[in-house]
């Protein structure tokens, strides 16, 4: 039971708090520059006298800025008697319901207020009261107590994801000494936190807080567990959903509310954790107060129970002057432009059309454009000659080839000790005849996980062969056709998503009665549905039944798991599979995706364009999961089309797509781009005299070019195997290896065109059109053919040239 000087408390915090938020808001300029004001939250609950709640009123400027005006706004309760507000925040007075008015600069803004118990005193609750104030002191994080082993003989559940387990360790491992029940205040948990005795983790929080206060009035209380099952919390909310802060040292305060499965709310912006991903432009306080840095964009995280939310803040220079461009393009551009907008960056010009050429003929088939496809191009002069361009290259087998491979690496297709060459070949074989014949990728992932048969008979059925594995197989699901990483809740809550160990299991029980056996021929494993196995929770030692991740509990009675998770993975009701494809799509093409590393989606690494995002996998959805036509949406957009030179007010920024990104070619596309320039061919294990770098089947065969260029080695699904890094190895390679000089001697395409008749300038000429897609410069034609007179010898002299050309930066990287 919480006496008046818990109250008293709280008030001062509430003091402290709006102390720290002292923003300075120019309200004398014209009112029409203003568009909006808004309090946050939009709705108040509060239940028990011991219940508040901040609040925080917020203006909107035309141009989108915001500004943090509580402290310069007048406020005003319509029935005083229920509720009273007293630095920002509001306490309970008598039952009822009324209205909170905030009005500045001609501007007001309502709330509704809900009260309920007002007289009713609120007890302490380990669940939902210690629990929060341990985790909020860093008590049970990973360098404390947290630790897998605990520390200075006392552990305590990772953020707190066991309860019932830290009270039992709590009020039951020492005896007296961690807790004495007949003097309180000498309790080892209680004295070490407030720094009164010598501890390892130094003070944890003031005597005089309302974290100690509420750790030593539980154990005045007698140090009880809830004597019944606590609600549990939902959701949390933070407010604003997202600030644009203009000037160095600009300030918005933050507000956290948790909501129950009883219905109640909570104000738990004292309680959560805040952490920022960009320090140097929005800087966070414990308190949730967010100071403006330097200009860029940051998300400010709060963490609470199992629940991580974040805001997005952008920082603008003071006085930036600003003018739009004119909106063009598709969907794509509309959202991206609004974003730029927001940032005040303008975009760079279009690039090219002998840049676009090149760049969109090796994104969407990984080849150069032939001499022929340039000339035919630039000679084109209809205003849609890029647009068609494109649907001439989808049409393209090739196109299906590269997606074969990337999809062959996330689902690791490798021969090895489980799967024999001949299945990794059929494995492969199926996916890109899949892709060729434009089937659905929701298909083709359904396929893949409800499959079974022989793995010879059934290639899809090689996803279970790959890995054998129960709780491997659920994260490589999810992190493949999800986006999510779900490793860390094998043995704890994730502590920085949504994801708890629960939730695990749950989704690892789908995969708990696959069955496996050996078929006639002995290479030949049968996937099966046994019908039988349970996954048992390490904590509980129970059996979880399958739960969908972040979804609900579905009846499997008499069905195969995998087959109602698999109509689950692609349907609407899963918010996570259209986007997690679309960003997969929109990285290969943009560089960047929308969230980067693009399998790993989780609240604290947010897209950079959350409408985009949101509007690809809709997009996506829309079209049936036809790939083709998404990537016809990007090419053929402004975005995509940016010239790669910055400017100087986009220069350093790197994920809004205001300019194209530079590219190295990946290792298989860049062999199969030096084969084509240089007219040669290449042999691969499987494959017959002259195929293509792309097309190998089996990610056990590969050459020394391929690994040094960060060919995937297919050993796990993340997509980072694949690696576009520049080294030194790779630059030696280039130069002393066989691949080039080898290539180009081997192709002998300069004794061939010095045999036609060609002079040398235009031999340079087509060196330069085959590998770059341009003409060479004068400047460049003239030095070029003078160190070929230099040389002696035209032949050695060419060839010469032509290894420079492949050994340049402007032919290894797209652009």
């Amino acid at each position: 039971m919480w006496n008046n000087k818990v109250f008293r408390l709280m008030a001062l915090v509430g003091v402290v708090w709006s102390v720290w938020f002292c923003p300075s808001v120019d309200a004398d300029q014209p009112a029409d520059q203003w568009k909006t004001l808004t309090v946050y939250p939009p709705e108040v609950q509060l239940n028990g006298a011991a219940d508040y709640q901040h609040v925080i009123a917020v203006a909107e400027r035309a141009d989108g800025v915001t500004v943090d005006v509580t402290e310069q706004a007048q406020w005003q309760l319509q029935d005083p008697g229920l509720v009273e507000i007293q630095d920002y925040r509001l306490q309970p007075k008598a039952d009822g319901e009324t209205v909170l008015v905030a009005a500045w600069n001609g501007m007001s803004a309502r709330s509704p207020v809900h009260v309920v118990q007002a007289d009713k005193p609120k007890e302490i609750s380990f669940h939902l009261d210690v629990m929060p104030v341990l985790t909020r002191a860093g008590c049970n994080t990973g360098s404390c107590h947290g630790a897998a082993r605990g520390k200075d003989g006392f552990r305590l559940s990772l953020f707190g994801f066991d309860p019932r387990g830290d009270y039992q360790r709590i009020t039951r491992e020492v005896g007296f000494r961690r807790i004495n029940l007949a003097i309180p205040e000498q309790s080892l948990v209680y004295l070490k936190a407030i720094g009164a005795v010598p501890h390892s983790g130094g003070k944890r929080m003031e005597p005089d807080s309302e974290y100690a206060h509420t750790l030593l009035k539980w154990l005045q209380d007698g140090a009880k567990l809830d004597a019944s099952e606590p609600p549990e919390c939902t959701r949390v909310d933070l407010f604003p959903p997202q600030a644009v802060l203009e000037g160095e040292g600009a300030t918005q305060r933050l507000v956290a509310v948790a909501h129950y499965s009883d219905g109640t709310t909570r104000d738990v912006t004292g309680l959560a954790a805040f952490t920022t991903n960009n320090e140097r432009t929005a800087a966070v306080t414990d308190r949730g107060a967010v100071t403006a840095g330097v200009r860029g964009e940051a998300f400010v995280m709060a963490r609470f129970d199992t629940h991580t939310v974040g805001t997005q803040v952008l920082a603008l220079p003071a006085g930036l002057e600003y003018t739009p461009p004119a909106e063009s393009g598709n969907y794509i551009d509309r959202l991206v432009g609004e974003k730029l907008k927001r940032l005040r960056i303008p975009p760079s010009p279009r690039c090219s059309d002998e840049e676009f050429l090149r760049r969109v003929t090796i994104d969407i088939v990984g080849l150069l454009p032939t001499e022929e496809e340039y000339q035919e191009f630039m000679a084109d002069t209809s205003a849609d000659k890029r647009a068609k361009l494109v649907d001439r290259l989808l049409q393209r087998k090739e196109f299906s080839e590269i997606w074969a491979m990337k999809w062959a690496q996330l689902l690791m297709v490798k021969s090895n000790n489980q799967v024999s060459y001949k299945a990794a070949f059929l494995y492969s074989s199926w996916l890109t005849n899949a892709i060729a014949n434009n089937t659905p990728i929701d298909q083709i992932v359904r396929e893949l996980i409800a499959s079974n048969g022989g793995v010879f008979e059934q290639p899809a059925t090689n996803f279970y062969q790959v890995e054998r594995d129960t709780l491997k197989t659920a994260e490589n699901v999810a992190q493949v056709f999800m986006g999510i990483r779900i490793q860390c809740a094998q043995c704890h809550n994730h502590p920085f998503d949504r994801w708890t160990m629960d939730d695990y299991y749950g989704f690892a029980s789908f995969f708990s009665q696959i069955g496996r056996k050996t078929g006639e021929d002995y290479r030949e494993i049968i996937i099966y549905n046994r019908g039988s196995g349970e996954v048992n929770h390490p904590v509980t030692k129970r059996p979880v039944p399958p739960t969908f991740l972040g979804g609900p509990r579905p009846d499997t009675k008499g069905r195969d798991r995998r087959e109602v998770l698999a109509e689950w993975i692609t349907s609407p009701e899963n918010p996570y599979f259209a986007k997690s494809i679309a960003n997969r799509v929109w990285k290969h093409f943009m560089g960047v995706g929308i969230v980067d590393p693009v399998d790993d989606i989780r609240v604290s690494n947010p897209p950079s364009n959350p409408a985009l995002f949101d509007e690809l996998g809709r997009k996506l959805t829309e079209y049936k999961f036809d790939m083709k036509q998404l990537v016809r949406d990007i090419c053929n957009s402004d975005a995509y089309q940016r010239s790669t030179l910055p400017n100087q007010d986009n220069e350093f920024d790197s994920r809004n797509y205001a300019y194209a990104q530079v590219r190295r070619i990946p290792a298989e596309m860049l062999l199969d781009c030096i084969s084509q320039a240089t007219g040669t061919k290449d042999k691969f294990r499987g494959l017959p005299l002259g195929a293509r770098a792309v097309q190998i089947a089996d990610g056990g065969t590969s050459n020394y070019f391929l690994t040094t260029f960060g060919r995937s080695p297919r050993d796990t699904v993340c997509e980072c195997e694949a690696s576009t890094d520049p080294s030194l190895s790779q630059a030696l390679h280039l130069i002393n290896g066989s691949t080039t000089q080898g290539k180009i001697s081997q192709g002998k395409l300069v004794p061939t065109w010095l045999d036609q008749g060609l002079q040398v300038p235009q031999v340079i000429d087509r060196i330069f059109v085959r590998c770059l897609a341009r003409h060479p410069t004068q400047q460049e034609t003239d030095v070029l053919t003078k160190m070929v007179a230099e040389a002696g010898d035209a032949r050695v002299g060419l060839e010469d040239v032509f290894w420079a050309v492949l050994n340049s930066r402007e032919f290894m990287f797209n652009h």
